[in-house]
C-alpha cells in the first residue's frame, strides 16, 4: 500500500544535474524587507522557507547554496522580523521568512509580522512554492499548523521538509512521520511529497535542489 505523503525519491541524473547547476551559481543577500513596499522587483521566480525558531532554517539555506555564512540564525527566537531575500544565480530568489513561535516577541510585533506575511504570501505572483520546515525530532506542532492554515488560505502550495533527520533513531522516525502525514492530510495546499534532510550530513540536499530547479 502506498503511503500518503511519501518521501521524495532521490533525483535522476538529469534532474540532479539541473539542481546542481542552479545552486552552483552565486548566492547573494539582497535585502531584509519589513513592508510590502520594500519587496524587490518580481523579476524571477522565488521559493520561500518557513519554520519555527531553531528548526534549522539557516543551516538548510546554507547547505543548499553551499555558503556557510549566507543565512544567519538569530540567537533569540522571534527576534528576526524581516523577510530576507537572497539571489541564487540570475533566475531565482530564495526567501527566508522569520522564524515563528514567538515566545519572547511583543504582541504588536507578532501582529505586524503576521500581517506582512499574509500580504506577502497572497500577493506575490512569482512565488512558486513554500517549504515548511519541520524538526524530525518533534513533528508538527500547533504553530506549524497555523502557518500551514495560512498557506491554505493564501492558496500557496507548500511542501514539508523534515530537518535534522540524522538526530532521530530509525525506530522513532516512523512514529513522527505518521504524525506528520496525519497533520498534512488536513491541508489542501500541501504538496504530496515530503523531503527528508540533514544539513549536517548533506542528506536530501540534492533532492531539494532538483525540486527547486524543476519549478517554473
Amino acid at each position: 500500500m502506498k503511503l500518503p505523503f511519501p518521501l521524495a525519491e532521490a533525483p535522476d541524473e538529469l534532474s540532479a544535474e539541473r539542481g546542481r547547476k542552479l545552486f552552483a551559481g552565486d548566492s547573494e543577500f539582497v535585502k531584509g524587507v519589513v513592508a510590502m513596499s520594500g519587496l524587490p522587483d518580481p523579476d524571477r521566480i522565488e521559493v520561500c522557507f518557513a519554520g519555527r525558531s531553531n528548526v534549522g532554517k539557516s543551516s538548510l539555506i546554507n547547505a543548499l547554496t553551499g555558503r556557510k555564512g549566507l543565512a544567519r540564525a538569530s540567537n533569540t527566537p522571534g527576534r528576526t522580523q524581516e523577510i530576507n531575500f537572497f539571489t541564487q544565480g540570475p533566475e531565482l530568489y530564495l526567501v527566508d521568512l522569520p522564524g515563528y513561535g514567538f515566545a519572547n516577541a511583543p504582541l504588536k510585533v507578532v501582529e505586524k509580522w503576521q500581517r506582512l506575511l499574509k500580504q506577502y504570501l497572497s500577493g506575490r505572483q512569482t512565488l512558486r512554492r513554500a517549504f515548511v520546515l519541520i524538526d524530525s525530532r518533534h513533528g508538527v506542532k500547533a504553530v506549524d499548523d497555523e502557518i500551514m492554515k495560512l498557506l491554505d488560505t493564501s492558496a500557496v502550495t507548500f511542501q514539508v521538509v523534515m530537518t535534522k533527520a540524522d538526530k532521530v533513531k530509525e525506530k522513532d522516525r516512523e512514529k513522527i512521520m505518521r504524525q506528520v502525514r496525519e497533520a498534512l492530510a488536513k491541508h489542501p495546499a500541501a504538496f504530496p511529497e515530503i523531503v527528508l534532510t540533514s544539513s549536517e550530513k548533506g542528506d536530501g540536499i540534492a533532492t531539494l535542489r532538483s525540486i527547486i530547479a524543476g519549478l517554473d
